[in-house]
């Protein structure tokens, strides 16, 4: 079955057909445009709750980092992250595979079509054109035909005619044999433009239109096939991303169930545990015993012997400061603090904490061992309950051990350069220049070390690895920027995710760019 056999006669109907082909395929291509872009949208809106929402301060500033309620939150907002950058990625492929691959293709048929549809309507002008010239031959030969048929019979009257000379009756059949002559003329012609017309009919609806509706037909159902390849490829980019997409979800799941009631609540012991002992007793004040005073004390602050005094234990408000609020505590208080401190034994810590918790804490600093950058600063953390402060003092003490182990790294770089012995320099300086004198050298110079500081500058160079990493899948990188990757492919590690789904890194071959994080197996140095 073919349009040129059984469409013969249909030719608006198949120029309808194949124009409305073609605009279903632009509409298709507008569609997936449009779905570009609320693909594009939707990511953009996810990254930016992400970033609304993901922890201002950094992990080891923030207390809260230490749950796990809060590490779950995390994860799952860096999970939809990733999520995010799928979308991106299916906005991406939609784009390049769908919409310029389809465009062009649909450029393509257009012109196709327009050139199919002008070879018809010139063979359709041919044939008209025949058609004229047989209804011209047609009519010549007709009227020619009356012609000789009218002069035949003028001269066979003017031959019956009795009054009628021999030159008009001669004359008279000289014109009917000349009209006869060219009806004859006529009619060859007629049969002559008949039969090539028909031959040009016969090929013009058997041979030449059939050809041009086989290759209409061709054309679109090729554009067909195409279509329904580009109405899978939007499934296609869908399932691309799926094995990363339910990784995410997986993800979340995880996330989800490594919340740790019972160890955060462990965590929120330790973060804020104080140490101090729980307050004793209060002891029983008796107000029945008078308190008598000798007419010569004058001064409330100078007890009698024998006396009690005004400022014992019965004056002394012990404050219950877990469970109220604390009030500051003076220079006096103080005083009278550290006389009575043995009499009632939980006032001491307690006030002692208040004091501390008044003094507003200095921030803890840890400069460069280097000697050109001064001299370390240090930090008992006094302010700070028994409890925190032994816990802050391990934490600085093994953060100032790996600042420590960081210099002696650098500093054992220079030491590797091979150093010229001060023999050999002197034995050159010697072969060079035989008359110069040997002087001892100062005691300055053989206290001076080889190396008399480190350049303050000095730094990692910014282009080394920070670790290194594993393609999971493969990457094509088409887009500026980005750099194509094979699965199980090792990577150097240039530079972190900063929260936007791409990750720096270099491959051995040679070559730098950034790659979803998401497809990669990242391992820090």
């Amino acid at each position: 079955m073919d349009w040129g056999t059984e469409l013969w006669d249909q030719f608006e109907v198949l120029e309808r057909h194949t124009q409305w082909g073609l605009d279903l395929l632009d509409r298709y291509v507008k569609f997936v445009k449009e779905r570009t872009e609320v693909e594009q949208a939707y990511a953009k809106q996810l990254r930016s709750l992400v970033k609304k929402y993901l922890p201002k301060r950094p992990a080891k500033d923030d207390p809260e980092s230490k749950f796990s309620q809060q590490q779950s939150f995390v994860q799952i907002l860096q999970e939809v992250n990733d999520f995010a950058g799928q979308r991106e990625l299916v906005a991406e492929n939609l784009s390049v595979r769908v919409c310029l691959e389809l465009t062009k293709y649909s450029q393509e048929m257009k012109q196709e079509r327009k050139m199919h549809f002008q070879e018809g309507r010139r063979a359709q002008q041919q044939l008209e054109n025949g058609f004229k010239q047989l209804e011209n031959s047609k009519r010549k030969f007709e009227r020619d035909c009356r012609e000789a048929e009218k002069a035949a019979q003028t001269a066979e009257r003017l031959d019956q005619d009795i009054n009628a000379t021999k030159a008009d009756v001669e004359k008279a059949k000289q014109q009917a044999h000349l009209r006869s002559h060219m009806a004859e003329e006529s009619k060859n012609e007629y049969a002559a433009q008949l039969q090539r017309f028909n031959r040009d009919q016969a090929h013009f609806y058997f041979s030449q239109m059939p050809q041009i509706f086989d290759k209409l037909q061709d054309m679109d159902e090729r554009r067909a096939t195409r279509l329904g390849a580009g109405y899978g490829l939007l499934s296609e980019a869908e399932l691309e991303v799926v094995p990363i997409i339910a990784k995410c979800l997986e993800g979340m799941k995880v996330a989800a169930n490594a919340v740790d009631p019972k160890n955060d609540s462990q965590v929120l012991i330790e973060l804020h545990k104080s140490g101090f002992a729980r307050p004793g007793d209060v002891e029983f004040e008796d107000f029945s015993q008078p308190m008598n005073r000798a007419p010569s004390d004058s001064s409330l602050g100078t007890p009698s012997e024998g006396r009690p005094e005004l400022r014992g234990p019965g004056r002394i408000r012990t404050k219950r400061w877990p469970f109220g609020k604390k009030n500051k505590v003076g220079a006096g208080t103080l005083g009278m603090v550290g006389e009575k401190d043995s009499e009632v034994g939980t006032v001491g810590p307690l006030l002692s904490h208040e004091i501390s918790k008044s003094v507003k804490p200095r921030l803890a600093s840890f400069r460069s061992l280097r000697g050109s950058r001064g001299t370390v600063v240090t930090e008992d953390f006094s302010h700070l309950p028994p409890e925190q402060q032994r816990k802050r003092l391990q934490q600085q003490l093994e953060e100032r051990s790996r600042e420590l182990q960081k210099e002696v790294d650098q500093s054992q770089a220079w030491w590797r350069v091979p150093v010229v012995p001060a023999t050999l320099e002197t034995e050159a300086q010697e072969s060079l220049d035989p008359g110069s004198s040997e002087e001892p050298p100062s005691e300055e110079s053989q206290d001076t070390p080889i190396y008399t500081e480190f350049d303050e500058d000095f730094e990692e160079e910014p282009t080394s690895p920070i670790g290194h990493c594993v393609a999971i899948y493969h990457f094509e990188g088409s887009s500026e920027g980005t750099i194509s990757m094979a699965e199980g492919e090792d990577l150097s590690l240039m530079e972190e995710d900063k929260g936007d789904g791409w990750t720096r890194v270099r491959r051995k071959e040679g070559g730098e760019g950034y790659v979803p994080t998401s497809y990669l197996r990242v391992t820090l140095n």
